[in-house]
């Protein structure tokens, strides 16, 4: 039984994040196909509805919704919206809910904001995003990546590095991550390792160098200075220093260790210019992959016609 609501990691049993990769495979196909469609969720409407800006994830649901049959619609909160005439977000959801939608995709500044969504509406709500808090279907496709890249995710030793205290990516992943058996070590500077990390049952450390030769993966985030109140370290310049990958410390790396990063990158900052054109920085594959997983979710939570989209014949 899938969920209705895809608020966080927390809700989803180890069978049923299978379950989610599983039926990716299917729809990462129909992504290679002439025509991108199949008619999973015709006569479905799905609203894009977003409160913070967003590039890769709002073009990702919107891409797996239409690839389902789906219609969309996208809602962004700038100065042509009612939210700018001071419309409060439970008003604008039940503006939505009389529009009779099936589902609702929504990323918002405030943490627990699709909760509350949930709360108001009979749509079913995605969480893409809800300020550091979580957000669960990037988590979903970077597994999805790496099970396709190394064949499964159970023993793996995954390195999630940098700005873990206000990055929803990392709650998220290290979630999802250790939940499927991967071994997940946190690195960053000192402060930008929430005091709560020692209870999610991974390991901490500061010493990125240390830890390179012992990777399967590398997970770079993005440093989050917007959702910063503070200086956490020096500069820029000393972050990419002690944590930012480099040609150096890619040689400290596996020959077979993958290097990921959720987007956008910082160049010069997290990573080096030159590396995301290097053939194991692995972004490219999170991003389509992301279509797929997210195709699977909304067919999955929608109840879409009970086949599964036959594979194409040459």
């Amino acid at each position: 039984m899938m969920i209705k609501h895809l608020l966080s990691i927390d809700q989803l049993s180890t069978d049923q994040i299978d379950l989610i990769l599983k039926t990716a495979d299917s729809f990462g196909e129909v992504g290679t196909r002439t025509i991108k469609k199949v008619p999973a969720l015709r006569g479905r409407t799905v609203c894009n509805l977003f409160f913070e800006p967003s590039t890769r994830t709002r073009l990702s649901f919107e891409l797996a919704a239409k690839r389902l049959s789906a219609d969309v619609i996208t809602f962004t909160a700038d100065s042509r919206t009612s939210v700018s005439k001071g419309e409060s977000f439970k008003d604008t959801a039940l503006t939505l809910q009389a529009m009779g939608l099936d589902a609702i995709v929504v990323r918002h500044t405030s943490g627990g904001a699709p909760k509350r969504l949930s709360q108001w509406v009979d749509a079913s709500v995605l969480n893409a995003g809800d300020g550091a808090n979580e957000h669960p279907t990037q988590a979903l496709l970077d597994l999805y990546t790496i099970r396709r890249r190394f064949g499964g995710i159970e023993g793996l030793r995954i390195g999630i590095v940098g700005d873990i205290a206000h990055s929803r990516v990392a709650r998220s992943n290290i979630k999802a991550m250790t939940k499927m058996g991967a071994q997940v070590t946190a690195i960053g500077p000192p402060t930008l390792l929430p005091v709560t990390a020692g209870s999610w049952g991974i390991d901490i450390t500061t010493d990125l160098d240390a830890l390179l030769p012992k990777l399967d993966i590398v997970y770079l985030l993005r440093v989050q200075k917007e959702r910063q109140v503070e200086q956490f370290f020096p500069s820029l310049r000393e972050y990419s220093l002690f944590w930012g990958l480099d040609r150096r410390r890619v040689d400290l790396m596996k020959p077979e260790a993958l290097i990921m990063h959720p987007g956008p990158i910082n160049r010069g900052v997290e990573v080096a210019g030159d590396l995301p054109e290097m053939e194991r920085f692995i972004v490219a594959d999170q991003v389509s992959n992301g279509i797929a997983v997210r195709a699977s979710l909304m067919y999955l939570m929608l109840g879409g016609s009970q086949e599964l989209p036959a594979p194409e014949h040459s």
